[in-house]
């Protein structure tokens, strides 16, 4: 029979967590932390199996305008074989989102978009999200392979760009002072004014990093040519792999490449710390060349690596008529932002 718990103690999640290789900072009790931040509400949820600790989900309630709704991001962390333990994390999301007055559940679990992952999906009753929840479609790297190997992997171009940077004399500073994040927020400004895109508000930035920071966890990565700004990116380190989450650039940028070392520097402190993977977080197939992330995904699949999706996010409605003015505003939104 599974038990469900709420877990306090930061030790027994870190320690489950340890042990899965699926797991995500997305998952995180840092994640649940920053969140917490933003006075969202959250739960950290246990399920356990003749006493022992055998799945985690950390839910988070978002307040949005449209509509109230439960998230799950990067999980649960479950044994996905187990029926039993998949019925019982149904009905956990149910119930939480019952209590916290939410109108439907989103979920993007960490499991790869297989014809299976959707059948565990569709029997808990689950239906298609109209809108992405974090990276569905990610490029990832093997850091399993030398420096010398990676560096073979990349296009010839991408391999020319970072060579270049170092032969330029670039350099690459790294901080995790929570106020460096200013002005890579004030730099994300100008990059979304050029290319069109939505950004994330300061104190979303702010307390994601400075929790992440403080458990030396993530950088801020910023690309000079002699004093001149080139680029930022900001990146988390946290379990088996290594995540490219923001850049932002200035138009000199575009006159020196210093977009390229930011990531070989931030590859070679991933393997440096023994991480399995480097991820560079979202991407767009190569036949959508109208998304307005086409360009980024062009840069990054120069480095080389992996192509992997995940199973798009789905939703459990709770309120079905609320539910349907909901999603009616995320599809209007979805074709305005071109997404």
């Amino acid at each position: 029979m599974v038990e469900t718990k709420q877990i306090i103690d930061k030790n027994e999640w870190d320690l489950f967590l340890s042990t899965h290789g699926e797991a995500n900072f997305l998952q995180s009790w840092e994640w649940g932390e920053f969140h917490e931040q933003l006075h969202h509400t959250i739960e950290r949820t246990g399920f356990s199996i003749d006493g022992k600790l055998e799945g985690v989900m950390l839910s988070i309630v978002e307040p949005a305008r449209r509509g109230r709704y439960l998230t799950v991001p990067g999980g649960p962390i479950i044994e996905w074989e187990n029926e039993e333990l998949i019925n019982e994390v149904s009905q956990a999301m149910k119930e939480i989102g019952k209590r916290q007055r939410c109108v439907f559940v989103r979920v993007r679990p960490q499991l790869l978009n297989t014809e299976k992952s959707w059948a565990i999906f569709k029997a808990m009753g689950f239906v298609l999200s109209p809108m992405h929840l974090h990276a569905q479609f990610t490029l990832q790297l093997d850091l399993s392979k030398s420096e010398e190997e990676l560096l073979s992997e990349m296009r010839k171009n991408t391999r020319y760009e970072v060579r270049k940077a170092m032969n330029e004399g670039i350099r690459v500073e790294k901080s995790t002072d929570e106020n460096s994040i200013r002005a890579f927020y004030d730099l994300q400004l100008q990059t979304a004014k050029r290319h069109g895109f939505v950004p994330f508000s300061y104190p979303y930035l702010h307390e994601q990093f400075k929790v992440f920071a403080a458990q030396n966890m993530a950088y801020l990565y910023s690309a000079y040519h002699n004093d001149e700004l080139l680029a930022k990116a900001y990146v988390i380190f946290y379990g088996n792999e290594a995540v490219y989450h923001f850049g932002a650039s200035t138009p000199q940028g575009r006159e020196h490449p210093g977009a390229y070392l930011l990531q070989w520097e931030a590859i070679k402190e991933a393997k440096m710390r023994g991480m399995k993977h480097y991820n560079f977080w979202g991407i767009v197939h190569e036949h959508e060349k109208n998304h307005r992330f086409y360009g980024v995904s062009v840069f990054k699949r120069g480095f080389g690596g992996e192509e992997v999706e995940y199973l798009p996010a789905q939703d459990l409605i709770i309120n079905k008529p609320r539910y349907l003015l909901t999603t009616t505003f995320e599809h209007l939104r979805k074709r305005m932002r071109k997404v």
